[in-house]
């Protein structure tokens, strides 16, 4: 029997329930190195509590997960985030009465090896430590494009500048793993290019840009992301998970998700009963909103009765 060296997580069988919610069922799922995994599926399709599962926000009832042939199933969060997991929030999780810097900064206290009394008097190794982590942190910035905003409180910065420094912060947590929960919802055309340009240059590795911090330099080479774009999701995904109402209904590489019949009918809408493909013109929608940012700027999606958020991307 062959061992497959290249999984770098496994999923088995896992089930989540709250209450008479059932929002995983059964799922199995591998995460490969040298990967990027998209997860899609409609709102409500159990996509975040499968981060929230592996990332230990969540404990689910049956089944586990093997990070590395160890199992995560029921560690603490920040046991796992130790082991090299980190992530981004779908509603951004910042401290928003410190800067940019401090922010970043934070994050890098899994990594830190001084004790706290030898931190608290600021000599010797701790301050040279710091320096260290400081140096990283600069290196962060500089590739995230946000210079100008480093001394600035992040309460303040515009949403998609905020979704920035979320993303630098889990990269300041030099994961193994990278989990990235809907990096671009709300945002604008612009934004989302240089969210996926940033995504792609973190999974590929700067090289000798970046010699002296390890996650700039060799990459993240496993990712696993969640976006209701589908645009970003074909052009960077190597592979995709197709969930629905906590199951997974497929699994293929972009080519075979978009022409699959189960993923249509669930995600992207019935194609219509004539043998006429969608027209692909979209119609403005009055009096519908996003569940997910509020827009009212709707149009038809190009399938029966569904739609889409021009602002986010969002169909539903």
């Amino acid at each position: 029997m062959t061992v497959q060296t290249d999984v770098k997580m496994r999923i088995e069988k896992l089930s989540l329930s709250f209450g008479g919610v059932r929002a995983l069922i059964d799922l199995s799922l591998e995460i490969r190195n040298k990967e990027l995994l998209a997860v899609i599926g409609p709102n409500g399709a159990g996509k975040t509590c499968i981060l929230n599962c592996i990332n230990g926000f969540y404990k689910p009832q049956q089944g586990e997960i093997y990070f590395e042939g160890k199992k995560i199933t029921r560690l603490r969060p920040d046991k796992i985030a130790k082991m090299g997991i980190a992530r981004t929030f779908q509603n951004i999780e910042l401290y928003s009465g410190l800067t940019t810097l401090d922010n970043l900064m934070a994050a890098r206290h899994v990594l830190m090896k001084q004790n706290a009394a030898a931190s608290a008097l600021y000599f010797g190794p701790a301050h040279k430590e710091e320096i260290e982590h400081r140096k990283a942190i600069e290196d962060i910035i500089d590739f995230l494009e946000i210079e100008p905003i480093r001394k600035k409180v992040v309460g303040a910065l515009p949403y998609g500048m905020r979704k920035r420094v979320e993303l630098g912060r889990a990269l300041a947590l030099e994961p193994k793993i990278l989990l990235l929960d809907e990096p671009m919802a709300g945002m604008n055309l612009e934004e989302k290019e240089d969210i996926a340009r940033f995504i792609v240059d973190i999974f590929e590795g700067q090289g000798e840009t970046y010699p002296n911090t390890p996650v700039l330099r060799d990459g993240v080479s496993c990712i696993i992301l969640v976006e209701h774009d589908m645009g970003v999701v074909m052009d960077i995904a190597d592979r995709i998970a197709v969930l629905d109402f906590g199951r997974k209904i497929a699994e293929g590489t972009p080519d075979e998700i978009k022409n699959d019949d189960k993923v249509i009918s669930a995600y992207l809408g019935e194609k219509a009963k004539s043998s006429a493909e969608p027209s692909g013109q979209k119609q403005r929608i009055s009096g519908a909103t996003c569940p997910k940012c509020g827009s009212k700027e709707i149009f038809s999606a190009g399938y029966s009765d569904r739609k889409e958020c021009s602002k986010c991307g969002k169909i539903f």
